[in-house]
């Protein structure tokens, strides 16, 4: 564990929620799930030290573009050394809940995936909402939102996902439930990469 880490869970517990950062065995089961050969925008929300994003980062595409979404100051300044050199990845010192407004501004349509570790069970019920709403609106059709969480509450609160598949992973201090919910496709069945493909204007 990092010592950044340690105190900024320190300063804000409740935010950060684990007291150590997720272990490499929950690290690849989460980016087991994304289809690297097809991604080309990923988004994270609340990356932390960002054990996710590198294992993310060395296994995404040239032409992918990660977009790490931190509220915490000291968390973002670290992030942008460690990827400096690295142009897929955009450090947002901003809060998950203005994701359309960066898309926007950066000419991106939508998102292929979007992983997240936030601690959705302390949002208060309508931010919870509204996040998944924003979440679910930002992706492309088929689009898949994994989550790896302690609690499984969030399934009953993401109905507006077409789909939702959950498994309990051991292999974490503290162990985690990890969600993938899944946006409806299209009327044309059209794959998350078939729309994300054109979704990223340079």
């Amino acid at each position: 564990m990092s010592v950044l880490f340690f105190k900024r869970f320190l300063k804000r517990p409740f935010q950060i929620a684990s007291i150590v950062p997720s272990s490499k065995a929950l690290v690849e089961r989460v980016s087991d799930k994304i289809d690297f050969d097809q991604a080309r925008v990923i988004a994270e929300y609340g990356p932390g030290e960002g054990v996710h994003s590198r294992e993310i980062a060395r296994r995404m595409r040239p032409d992918c573009q990660l977009l790490l979404f931190e509220i915490d100051a000291a968390f973002s300044r670290d992030l942008s050394r460690q990827f400096s050199d690295d142009a897929r990845v955009h450090v947002i010192n901003d809060n998950a809940a203005h994701l359309q407004r960066e898309l926007d501004r950066r000419g991106i349509e939508a998102c292929d995936y979007i992983v997240s570790g936030i601690p959705f069970s302390i949002l208060q019920i309508d931010k919870k909402r509204d996040l998944l709403q924003q979440t679910h609106d930002a992706l492309v059709p088929g689009g898949r939102f994994i989550i790896y969480q302690v609690t499984n509450e969030l399934k009953q609160h993401a109905k507006i996902f077409e789909h939702a598949k959950s498994e309990y992973f051991l292999q974490n201090i503290p162990p985690m439930f990890i969600t993938v919910f899944e946006r409806a496709n299209g009327r044309n069945g059209e794959a998350p990469v078939a729309a994300a493909a054109s979704s990223f204007r340079r």
